[in-house]
């Protein structure tokens, strides 16, 4: 069988170290824990693949943009026959504190424009592991809150948030998505 993981993040480097990037942050780290090595370019995303356990795991890093993470994804589900009950997508939160990781089945999109392109592509009822970036100070805006470069403090707190989401991630692999919210959403 195969897993997709998927995280959400825009290409290039000026995006690269921005709070909207936090999917794509897990990712790469899932990839070098698991010693993949080669990315290869497919329907729309860098795409790695490796075993895990009995399974084929394929991660993720759609290149289309945020805006439109959902055609990718369909594609690489498609192509790779994974149902959309065991895609996990990993993604910046607003509504969570800073350094806040927690794992969710289904739900809106909350104004995240990544989540709204995957639930008009899969529909809602795939797997998410959120990882908190709380809400912009004063009146900024939101979208210039997740696209701005992080001063050194924010970058910190974000970084320290990423092995605990990759950890999430592997937790839902290995005993499932109830055990993980058991685990990572406290009681």
């Amino acid at each position: 069988m195969s897993r997709l993981v998927v995280g959400l993040g825009n290409p290039g480097s000026e995006y690269a170290e921005t709070r909207h990037n936090a999917g794509f942050m897990v990712v790469d780290l899932l990839a070098e824990n698991l010693r993949v090595n080669y990315w290869k370019d497919e329907a729309g995303a860098k795409v790695g693949l490796v075993r895990f356990g009995d399974d084929d795991l394929v991660l993720a890093k759609p290149q289309t943009f945020m805006n439109l993470s959902g055609k990718a994804v369909l594609k690489l589900a498609d192509t790779y026959g994974v149902p959309v009950s065991e895609i996990i997508v990993i993604h910046d939160d607003l509504d969570l504190p800073e350094e806040t990781v927690r794992v969710k089945r289904g739900g809106g999109h909350g104004g995240h424009n990544g989540l709204r392109s995957l639930n008009e592509q899969l529909g809602p009822a795939y797997l998410r592991v959120r990882l908190g970036i709380g809400r912009p100070p004063g009146r900024q805006d939101s979208a210039d809150y997740v696209l701005e470069p992080m001063r050194k403090d924010a970058a910190e707190r974000l970084r320290a948030a990423v092995p605990t989401g990759a950890q999430a991630v592997l937790h839902v692999l290995e005993s499932g998505a109830d055990s993980a919210m058991q685990e990572y959403n406290g009681s």
